[in-house]
């Protein structure tokens, strides 16, 4: 089996920028070779290889691997010290020397809220919300980009949330999910509702146009799963593949005209004065490794989101509810 390994470090990026240096990893990745062979494959020196083998050797992308005397003259092999390597990086702005806590997942009101709030008390760090959907949000905390993830997965055969994708993606590790809310989301339609939808059978029945979220998104995946339900293929639904990545965005989407209909919380539905059919209900969880939970960061942020002023301020978002709001679940 192939061994993975990521570029996390600046220095790493830097020395790959090179595209010389780039091919010589590439070569030695699929077998060991000398500063001679190298030079010959390249067309280039001995001494011109070293010097880029030596900078691959000294970042820890490359490792000599056996040494041998041939004709009288010593001969190091060297070889990359994986078979394939993921680049993975986040880049944030510069908080002027401010520490910064990084949630990659779902879209939620009440996540912007919380970071907003933190600010507004001179919280110690900076919450950095960045909505890449429920499923791209867990691969980041398992590659290590973010310290945790927010999502709203449901599992059909279980019919329960977050719990059973969390143990498929962190296969043996310790985890905590944090419930943040119960959310309510529905249809949004142009106000007065002009086609008269009342249902996702609607949506196909009147060929409305629909403003899809992305794939990975816990929204994209409950459509996804009700329409295998319905028997309906995505083919059948127009404007299946006009994707947008908020919640705000596909609700402009419909007040726009761009779409006559769209999956979106309540409390959106509402902030643009838009028609709106509920169609489920939903928990939405903090997932955070057992190994970073104690970081005093994270605390902070938990201390606060259970306190009864974010709770208040939570509660006034339409379709929100916060009785769970702070409850742990191990996995």
């Amino acid at each position: 089996m192939i061994n993975i390994e990521s570029i996390q470090n600046f220095a790493q990026f830097e020395v790959l920028a090179d595209p010389r240096r780039l091919y010589i990893l590439k070569l030695l990745m699929s077998r060991a070779a000398t500063l001679t062979q190298l030079g010959e494959r390249l067309g280039e020196h001995p001494a011109w290889v070293r010097h880029h083998v030596k900078r691959l050797e000294q970042d820890g992308l490359i490792e000599m691997v056996d040494v041998r005397v041939v004709s009288g003259y010593v001969e190091k092999y060297y070889r990359a010290k994986a078979g394939a390597f993921l680049f993975q990086q986040i880049i944030l702005p510069d908080f002027s020397g401010q520490n910064a806590v990084v949630l990659l997942g779902s879209d939620d009101l009440a996540l912007n809220l919380l970071a907003l709030h933190l600010q507004q008390h001179d919280a110690p760090f900076q919450l950095v919300v960045l909505p890449v959907g429920s499923l791209d949000g867990l691969v980041a905390l398992r590659q290590g980009l973010t310290q945790l993830s927010g999502c709203h997965l449901l599992d059909r055969e279980s019919g329960e949330y977050n719990r059973p994708y969390v143990r498929h993606i962190f296969p043996g590790c310790s985890m905590i999910l944090v419930t943040l809310a119960q959310r309510e989301q529905g249809l949004a339609v142009s106000p007065g509702n002009p086609l008269g939808l009342r249902s996702l059978e609607d949506l196909v029945s009147k060929e409305a146009r629909i403003i899809n979220r992305n794939p990975g998104s816990g929204t994209r995946i409950w459509l996804d799963q009700q329409l295998t339900q319905m028997g309906v293929e995505t083919d059948q639904v127009r404007g299946y593949n006009q994707e947008a990545y908020t919640h705000k965005a596909v609700a402009q989407a419909v007040l726009e005209g761009v779409a006559d209909a769209g999956i979106v919380l309540a409390a959106v539905a509402r902030q643009y004065s838009l028609g709106f059919i509920p169609l489920f209900q939903e928990r939405y969880d903090l997932v955070i490794p057992a190994s970073t939970f104690p970081d005093p960061h994270i605390q902070s942020l938990l201390a606060f989101l259970r306190s009864h002023e974010f709770r208040r301020s939570a509660n006034q978002l339409d379709g929100y509810h916060t009785e769970m709001m702070g409850e742990e679940l191990r996995v």
